[in-house]
């Protein structure tokens, strides 16, 4: 089969596991819940679970531009607002588990720790950098602000991953094997997008000392 008869079936494909690790865990957690699967304290478990699976989707979501450099896959960028909605809502979902069900709605308690508690802060700064790029995520948004201020304004995904990652890091208590590597996967994320950068700029005035040699 030709590379131009595999592309849609490859673009299907990667819908298709993109929805799935969007949306997937969800059905799975009411599984668990129901046939008591999130064992002595399903609260904490839950808290867990959902924080995972908002820091696995948002790094999925900035893989999408390192992949569309190294396949020339284009279509994967109309995958990637998918995928960082998702980590919005499975953020959102984490602090909802927290207030609700873990302090039952107790807001003094909630601010006292957010006071106190380094990794609520930063916690809590990670879903505040995260709303205005949920906010602003549609074509409709995209024109309001034009492209140059929307790219500026949606570049802080990457300090909200840095906060999403320092949230892990202080709130777990003894292995901090997982929050080191979320911390290496963003930390090549990084170093890939300053890379390519400036190869971008390098092209640019190359371009430019080309055009005024030909003049």
């Amino acid at each position: 089969m030709s590379s131009f008869g595999r592309a849609p079936a490859v673009r299907r494909v990667g819908a298709l596991l993109v929805w799935v690790a969007a949306v997937g865990p969800l059905p799975w957690l009411v599984w668990l819940a129901v046939s008591g699967g999130l064992g002595a304290n399903p609260i904490e478990s839950l808290q867990h679970r959902t924080g995972h699976y908002a820091l696995r989707l948002l790094a999925a979501s900035l893989t999408i531009t390192p992949l569309r450099a190294l396949t020339g896959w284009g279509w994967l960028v109309a995958h990637r607002r998918t995928l960082g909605l998702a980590a919005f809502a499975w953020a959102v979902t984490h602090l909802l588990v927290y207030v609700g069900l873990d302090l039952v709605l107790d807001l003094s308690q909630f601010l006292e720790d957010l006071v106190k508690r380094r990794y609520i802060t930063v916690g809590m700064l990670a879903i505040a950098l995260l709303t205005p790029l949920a906010v602003t995520s549609t074509q409709g948004w995209i024109r309001r602000l034009g492209g140059a201020r929307w790219n500026r304004l949606h570049r802080l995904v990457y300090p909200a991953m840095i906060a999403a990652v320092a949230h892990y890091l202080w709130a777990v208590k003894k292995d901090v094997t997982l929050p080191v590597l979320y911390f290496l996967v963003v930390a090549l994320l990084l170093g890939f997008r300053v890379v390519m950068r400036r190869r971008a700029r390098s092209g640019v005035t190359a371009r430019r000392a080309d055009a005024s040699f030909g003049t």
